[in-house]
Parts: structure tokens; C-alpha cells; sequence
């Protein structure tokens, strides 16, 4: 294991080859240990244990954090947030657009 690496069994409290074992398939960690992954590497846990790649791409969780808290919200105010993150998207699109000239 590299630098990097080899810190992740002492983040997780346990050793290299128990991580090797949940990498070859042989082992499934335990939802604790799979919370703490995805706190070390900044994902979901729905983005961990999803094999079918259909739950969500969102890596960034303060993204999908923003999006959760804007689920949470009455309708007019969603849509009225939408609205704004609508406008905001087709302006960023139409500077990248007009910045390349295509």
C-alpha cells in the first residue's frame, strides 16, 4: 500500500488485508465501516453500495446536501429556487458558448 493508502485502515480502525478483502469482494464491511468510507471519500453511501450506477452520479455531497434541503422545502419555494438555478445554468451554458465561440 502507498502513503495514501495505508492510512485508510487507521481511519477505519481496522487493518490492510480486511480492506483488501472488501476490495476483492470477499468481505462486506459493516454499515459503520461503509459510513465511514464514505465520509473519508466525500460520497454517499447510497453512491458506495449502489452496483447499478443508476442512484446517483453526484459526487459532491454539499451538492446533494443543497438538493436534499431544497426536497424539503413547500412547492412554491422549490419551484421558485428551480427557477433561479434554471436561469442561472442557461446563462452558465450561454457564456461557456459564446467563450468558445460555437
Amino acid at each position: 500500500m502507498d502513503g495514501a493508502s495505508s492510512s485508510l485502515p487507521k481511519k477505519l480502525g481496522t487493518s490492510g488485508p480486511i480492506i483488501g478483502r472488501y476490495e476483492r469482494g470477499e468481505m462486506t464491511p459493516s454499515v459503520e465501516v461503509a459510513k465511514k468510507l464514505a465520509n473519508i471519500f466525500s460520497v454517499t453511501l447510497d453512491y458506495l453500495v449502489d452496483d447499478t450506477s443508476t442512484l446517483t452520479d453526484i459526487k459532491d455531497r454539499s451538492i446533494l446536501n443543497r438538493i436534499i434541503e431544497i426536497e424539503k422545502l413547500e412547492n412554491q419555494d422549490r419551484k421558485t429556487i428551480i427557477h433561479v438555478i434554471d436561469s442561472l445554468l442557461r446563462d452558465a451554458k450561454a457564456r461557456k458558448t459564446y467563450a468558445t465561440g460555437l
